[in-house]
């Protein structure tokens, strides 16, 4: 075999090679994109299907603590987040809505116990309190949940990026459905709130505001709901004045 011979074979293997990583490289490509498509398509596809009726609910409430209301630095002012949390309350008694409030750290003095706006809503409901961040981890907690019996669940809590995520987190991971409501809520900055939210979303809830909650809820004028409703609506629309003189007065 010559020169010229051994040359050409070499340069034929290479050519092999190169185009069987070529059609490797390829192949990798189209997998790559077909699982980002699949994962994409997954993200998007509805969490759920259908409005949520009141009959279906239970609403978590966690942590509505002085301390934590004082460190909200997201777009929602903590007034605005009490005043909030207070309307939810109101419709879920009226629509006969189970609601669970939790605290965390009372019991060993690290934080206050829920704020008195909140906490004069529910008369005789005892606060759980926990120890860790994430409720669904507290036993009392899932024994709350589990007695309720309801599997669709709307949570309302601070921080959004800690005490919300978590919990939301694993209760979608046991098999039940959650809904949030993002002006009940707020983080320890503006990123961190919108940081979680979309975390929330990727993994399978539902982002909703407190008066479309409500009226998803009940959605009929003509029901007993919407009769209940009037009164709900008009103490909210009258305290939504009094916070807006309040921030007139201060120069806000």
């Amino acid at each position: 075999m010559n020169e010229n011979d051994i040359m050409s074979k070499s340069t034929s293997r290479r050519g092999i090679l190169r185009g069987a990583g070529a059609m490797a490289g390829a192949s990798l490509v189209t997998v790559g994109a077909s699982l980002s498509s699949a994962s994409f398509a997954q993200a998007q596809e509805p969490p759920s299907k259908g409005v949520w009726k009141f009959a279906e609910c239970a609403l978590l409430l966690v942590d509505y603590q002085p301390e934590m209301l004082r460190a909200v630095r997201s777009e929602t002012s903590s007034a605005l987040i009490e005043l909030n949390v207070r309307f939810l309350i109101r419709a879920a008694k009226a629509f006969g809505v189970p609601v669970i409030l939790s605290t965390v750290g009372v019991g060993g003095k690290v934080n206050s116990p829920t704020v008195q706006a909140i906490a004069d809503e529910l008369p005789g409901t005892t606060a759980i309190d926990r120890s860790t961040m994430d409720a669904w981890e507290d036993v009392n907690i899932r024994s709350a949940v589990e007695k309720a019996g309801r599997k669709r669940l709307v949570f309302a809590a601070l921080w959004t990026e800690i005490c919300l995520a978590y919990q939301i987190i694993d209760a979608l991971r046991d098999g039940y459905e959650a809904m949030f409501v993002v002006d009940a809520v707020g983080g320890l900055s503006q990123v961190a709130h919108e940081t979680a939210i979309r975390r929330l979303i990727q993994a399978g809830a539902i982002p909703n505001t407190s008066r479309a909650m409500i009226d998803e809820w009940f959605r009929d004028w003509k029901t007993p709901q919407g009769t209940e409703y009037r009164a709900i609506s008009a103490w909210y629309g009258s305290e939504l004045q009094k916070l807006a003189g309040a921030s007139g007065s201060m120069g806000g």
